[in-house]
């Protein structure tokens, strides 16, 4: 473990960062510390940095000269690849990764006002979604994680019957809280809760489960399946349109094309050549 001057680190893979989130990270690092260093290769007098970017420029915004970091050593081509590896890997916590998250260090015995602190959440979200948590509500946490529910209609809806419900619905309508097309998805989230439950889960109890039932819970699954199917064709696109781009730009280099030439290799599947004669 090493702590070299920030000023001496080069950013090796340079990559762009959603503001939003960099805010966030610089006040979590503010509050709670670095969790993690940074991982970096000496480079003669000075560093490349390969892993560890948005900690790294964190910690510049918040004036610190040195910042925590792993020295290893690795060739200047391996440095580049892990760098881009590292990117490319990213994992992106969903809002659920976060929601466990907090149900665990309630578990734990950690307080609203720590979990709070720990997380960079303001301490009555936090409580709201204990309280969804306690109590089951599945559905409810759902619309919470996807962004268009907000936690105080969600809370509210799980501390009401049918008529405060009603009420709680107009007044989130007329203050702005839900505009048209949400209220009308919270009306409908509300309808299938009441119906089938808070839970997504088979209902526990003396009923046998009828066949409608068992029809509504297979097409929820298919649901999720395609959906996930969805997810998984976007980062495919993502990742072959990385690929495109990098080919794109080394078939344009005409040294790159002549040694390609002397290796014998003069031809590439169709639809890729396709794509990288395709508009940009």
């Amino acid at each position: 473990m090493s702590s070299p001057d920030a000023y001496d680190i080069r950013v090796l893979n340079p990559r762009s960062r959603n503001q939003q989130v960099f805010a966030r990270l610089v006040e979590n690092i503010a509050s709670l510390g670095l969790k993690r260093p940074i991982t970096v290769t000496r480079n003669g007098s000075s560093f490349d940095l390969i892993c560890g970017q948005g900690r790294f420029e964190a910690f510049k915004v918040l004036g610190e000269s040195a910042i925590p970091a792993v020295v290893v050593t690795a060739a200047e081509a391996d440095r580049y690849l892990i760098s881009l590896v590292e990117n490319l890997a990213r994992r992106k916590h969903s809002n659920r990764d976060l929601l466990m998250a907090i149900n665990v260090l309630h578990e734990r015995g950690y307080s609203i006002r720590q979990i709070a602190q720990k997380t960079c959440l303001d301490r009555a979200y936090v409580g709201g979604i204990l309280i969804l948590l306690r109590q089951g509500e599945e559905r409810l946490i759902a619309a919470v994680e996807k962004g268009w529910l907000p936690i105080k209609v969600a809370i509210h809806v799980a501390r009401s019957d049918d008529g405060q419900v009603q009420a709680a619905m107009v007044e989130a309508y007329e203050s702005g809280l839900l505009k048209g097309d949400e209220l009308i998805k919270v009306r409908r989230l509300i309808d299938r809760r009441r119906v089938l439950g808070k839970g997504y889960g088979r209902q526990h109890g003396g009923e046998r489960m009828t066949t409608p039932r068992q029809l509504l819970t297979a097409y929820q699954s298919e649901v999720r399946r395609q959906r996930l199917m969805v997810k998984k064709a976007d980062i495919g696109e993502q990742r072959l349109l990385f690929v495109v781009t990098a080919l794109r730009r080394l078939l344009a280099d005409e040294f790159f094309r002549s040694m390609l030439r002397s290796e014998g290799i003069d031809d590439m599947p169709q639809v890729l050549a396709e794509r990288i004669q395709g508009d940009p």
